[in-house]
């Protein structure tokens, strides 16, 4: 049957109502500021957070934030001690992975006390459970929809009686940049990075990056200077890698004072 003109002209004006609210500035949908993104650090003592009684220790993760845009949050995971097996055995994974989201960042640097062979809670062998570890990172931040960062161990202060600065991790650096490679996930090789710019230094100069002190001559962990250029060199290696893009970084080339670091109450 065919439709009166009443019936047409009914049928028509009903249906201008929908497009208008598809179009319309009236109905249109309230604009929301892209949420903030986090990056996430799991990893040990060289990139954790220090309290007061640890004082003038400082991991590179405390100074990370200073690098970062402020529209990127960071939040440091890592603690002392840990290795790729303990850090996820203590379930300290599974925390991350309870509120990572979509776009957000988990930057892993693990090596450390993976090589404690007389520690089974804690040892892994650099070309199979280290790796299979570091899987386990890399395949809970895909899973839910976030970007792994692995970044090889920083180096410690070692040099021979030449002044060379020695490689002191072994095989697991070479093992995470294989596993970065086979797995298409982006590398920091804050290692050879590290390593580097200890050479350029020289054995005397890089006491003032590390935690030295009258009680202490610690070749494996830094104080604020230390914690500052790891950081820098973490940064300036994100955006060449491009896991952050030039507007997520700041202060790259500028200094940054001692003062700003800090030790909350222990």
């Amino acid at each position: 049957m065919s439709l009166t003109r009443r019936q047409a002209t009914t049928a028509a004006l009903a249906a201008v109502p929908l497009a208008v609210a598809a179009t319309g500035p009236a109905s249109a949908a309230p604009r929301t500021r892209p949420r903030r993104r986090t990056l996430y650090i799991a990893g040990d003592s060289t990139a954790a957070r220090k309290y007061a009684d640890a004082a003038p220790e400082t991991g590179w993760g405390t100074a990370l934030p200073f690098f970062v845009h402020e529209r990127l949050d960071v939040v440091n995971h890592a603690v002392n001690g840990r290795s790729s097996k303990s850090f996820v055995d203590e379930g300290r994974l599974d925390a991350i992975l309870a509120v990572i989201r979509p776009g957000d960042l988990l930057l892993v640097q693990f090596g450390h006390n993976d090589s404690k062979s007389a520690d089974p809670t804690r040892h892994t062998e650099p070309w199979t459970t280290y790796q299979d570890h570091l899987r386990q990172y890399v395949d809970g931040a895909r899973g839910h929809g976030a970007r792994p960062v692995l970044a090889t161990p920083v180096e410690r202060r070692r040099f021979d009686a030449d002044g060379v600065a020695v490689a002191t991790h072994g095989e697991y650096p070479a093992a995470m940049r294989a596993l970065a490679a086979e797995e298409g996930v982006a590398l920091l090789d804050v290692q050879a990075l590290s390593i580097a710019l200890w050479q350029r230094l020289g054995a005397e100069e890089t006491k003032k990056y590390f935690n030295w002190t009258p009680a202490e001559q610690d070749n494996t962990h830094f104080n604020p200077p230390g914690a500052v250029a790891v950081a820098r060199l973490v940064a300036r290696e994100s955006r060449r890698r491009r896991v952050l893009a030039p507007r997520d970084v700041r202060r790259l080339d500028d200094p940054v004072p001692e003062s700003w670091i800090t030790w909350p109450p222990a």
